[in-house]
């Protein structure tokens, strides 16, 4: 065998061992940034069922207070945290302002069921049916965020891809979690 054969081999094999890492790393770049869209679609859904609740809440604030005059402190709340949840820009600021979002429409439905007669209203009962909903449609796109905040915070994390992720800068993205530790607790039900 002529002596110029075993260092094409070697640099044959060391070409062909670079060709793969680099199809290795643009494969995991290209997912990572497939995996960064998806979180940013979910999060888009997110803001989608926001801006509908955002859209609503005003319409069953006026309903309510033609029934609750005195209760101006707590709608006062529920508009103010919707302008809050409304003007967040970053997305944990979304996250921190649709949780007090949440936490001054629980406080709206106790004034609500304070007012049987408001509750007979039917143009009150559709705006509460539709707001039902919505935090339904809310849930579920709060659960597929998270699940695929999950998926692109592991592979970011797992060695090698963090390598790449490096390269790239990526961060973590945050979950949407409870802020309160009273939504945390066990549930009392009595008779």
């Amino acid at each position: 065998m002529p002596d110029w054969v075993i260092p094409v081999i070697i640099v044959a094999v060391i070409v062909l061992l670079v060709i793969i890492i680099a199809c290795w790393a643009i494969s995991v770049r290209n997912n990572f940034v497939r995996m960064r869209n998806t979180n940013e679609e979910a999060f888009a859904t997110i803001d989608v069922y926001l801006k509908k609740r955002y859209d609503l809440i005003p319409n069953l604030v006026e309903t309510v207070k033609g029934y609750a005059k005195h209760e101006s402190e707590t709608l006062e709340k529920v508009i103010q945290a919707r302008n809050n949840a409304a003007s967040a820009t970053t997305t944990a600021e979304k996250i921190e302002a649709d949780a007090n979002l949440s936490n001054a429409i629980k406080s709206f439905n106790i004034v609500a069921e304070r007012y049987p007669e408001l509750k007979a209203n039917a143009n009150f009962q559709s705006l509460m049916a539709e707001l039902r909903s919505i935090e339904n449609e809310l849930a579920n796109s709060r659960k597929y965020y998270n699940a695929v905040v999950k998926t692109f915070n592991t592979a970011k994390d797992i060695f090698p891809k963090s390598i790449i992720a490096g390269f790239m800068k990526l961060e973590k993205f945050p979950y949407f979690e409870l802020d309160s530790e009273e939504e945390r607790k066990n549930v009392k039900v009595s008779f």
